[in-house]
């Protein structure tokens, strides 16, 4: 049974334009602001354009066509596509999580391995669960090296819990499931875990809404956050991970996935309805609950 988040809440949407957004990322959207919403809350609009070699300004530019076809209103964030550009964007922010990153590894030197790993080699050897087998985690390749990659060195049997507002309980293994993550990419930029977690802590953002697929990533964020000098708050947020939506085939609606001829959900949907709709069989509401925005809110209430 969903538990409300008690107030102070601070939440955020957290799109990336690397992709058409989809039903699911419009149903994310939709709850968080609902759950904000009914706590008096402030919501941000944070986009991550890390993957600046899938970004293309047709994806930016839908993420704001897409939060006012549905309603969708934010306290704090850019108000359009030029001024995420000029003063939002993560790309600015990039010395802030190497200096992070670099700190941590001075103050624990064993607590990052370059890796040399390409995909190919990736896709041969991972684990059954789709974790790292720890290919370089003995190499001791040198950090600076071009082209290589930091790991974070997950020790054998590290296990993550919380509880979430909308599972119960929740454990992750994380070193079985994940194993030893990317915190630096080849490219020498942090990597999604590392700035998700330290974008989320400098807006002090105490709830995170997501899908169940990425109870993996708030496992290895809650374990970061203790390494990452000044991140140790991050524990004290709270979560909901929801339940997915899936497509015709049974699987998870993904950007990634989309094809050249799939436009997301604003090309799909003839109304916001749908997703509305959606959202109120998601948390069990009446039918009716799924006509308006309005009426979401107030069954909410």
């Amino acid at each position: 049974m969903l538990q409300f988040p008690s107030a102070p809440v601070v939440s955020r949407l957290a799109p990336t334009p690397s992709g058409f957004l989809h039903l699911g990322n419009a149903v994310n959207f939709t709850l968080t602001w609902l759950l904000v919403r009914r706590a008096g809350g402030t919501l941000h609009l944070r986009i991550d354009d890390l993957d600046r070699a899938r970004f293309r300004p047709v994806y930016l530019a839908n993420i704001f066509r897409t939060l006012d076809w549905l309603g969708l209103d934010y306290d704090q964030g850019p108000s359009g596509p030029n001024d995420f550009e000029r003063h939002y964007s993560q790309q600015y922010r990039l010395t802030e999580y190497e200096a992070a990153l670099q700190a941590a590894h001075t103050a624990h030197p064993a607590l990052f391995y370059a890796c040399r790993c390409s995909r190919a080699a990736l896709a041969r050897t991972a684990t059954a669960s789709g974790g790292y087998p720890g290919t370089c985690q003995s190499l001791a390749l040198p950090f600076e090296a071009p082209g290589l990659a930091w790991r974070a060195r997950v020790p054998p049997g590290t296990t993550l819990t919380w509880p979430d507002l909308a599972q119960g309980p929740q454990t992750v293994a994380l070193a079985r499931e994940l194993g030893d993550f990317v915190v630096r990419k080849k490219d020498g930029a942090a990597a999604y875990q590392v700035a998700s977690l330290l974008d989320d802590q400098r807006l002090g953002v105490n709830l995170v809404v997501r899908g169940q697929d990425l109870r993996t990533s708030t496992a290895a964020q809650l374990w970061l956050a203790e390494w990452l000098p000044g991140q140790a708050g991050f524990t004290q947020t709270r979560f909901l991970h929801h339940n997915l939506l899936l497509d015709d085939a049974g699987q998870k609606l993904s950007k990634s996935t989309q094809t050249g001829q799939q436009r997301g959900i604003l090309a799909e949907a003839a109304s916001p309805q749908v997703v509305y709709r959606a959202v109120a069989r998601l948390l069990g509401l009446p039918a009716g609950a799924g006509e308006s925005l309005a009426a979401l809110l107030a069954a909410l209430s």
